[in-house]
């Protein structure tokens, strides 16, 4: 899917800067991308940021966690048409054992012109759908969670 990885920092937070060549399909009439195709953006780039930080989502959920959205938003600055290929910045900017957030910025690869930016909330729920925390049901998750925001 055209996603190059390339790691950067934010402060002293990881962040995972998330290539991407947007589909001629994600427009609209005007060949310019709908907003909706942010938040899948968001969400493309959350799932590799947790690969970069050593636990995919794939893993977590085969060991029984699952990782609802609770809240999510975007706000739009400026539009990215077909053609154009943008870098998503995503990093993580808040957990605290049971809930984590992360932060985007989507920007135009080639003049660095804001397109977007976004926030998005999760929690993490055990397979009877009950809130848990990482560091008692899933110590090794929790570090990796805690290093990326620490790093």
């Amino acid at each position: 899917m055209g996603a190059d990885i390339q790691k950067g920092t934010l402060g002293n937070i990881m962040d995972i800067i998330y290539e991407r060549k947007p589909f001629y399909y994600e427009t609209d009439r005007m060949g310019i991308i709908h907003h909706s195709n942010y938040i899948r953006w968001f969400e493309e780039a959350r799932i590799y940021y947790m690969e970069q930080m050593g636990y995919p989502y794939r893993r977590i959920e085969d060991e029984g966690i699952i990782i609802p959205v609770t809240n999510v938003d975007c706000n739009y600055k400026s539009m990215t048409r077909f053609g154009e290929t943008v870098l998503i910045r995503v990093w993580l900017s808040k957990y605290n054992g049971a809930i984590f957030h992360c932060d985007y910025e989507v920007t135009d690869k080639e003049t660095g012109t804001l397109r977007a930016t976004g926030h998005s909330e999760h929690c993490f729920l055990d397979e009877n759908g009950k809130v848990c925390v990482l560091k008692r049901n899933n110590p090794e998750a929790h570090e990796a969670f805690k290093n990326s925001l620490n790093k």
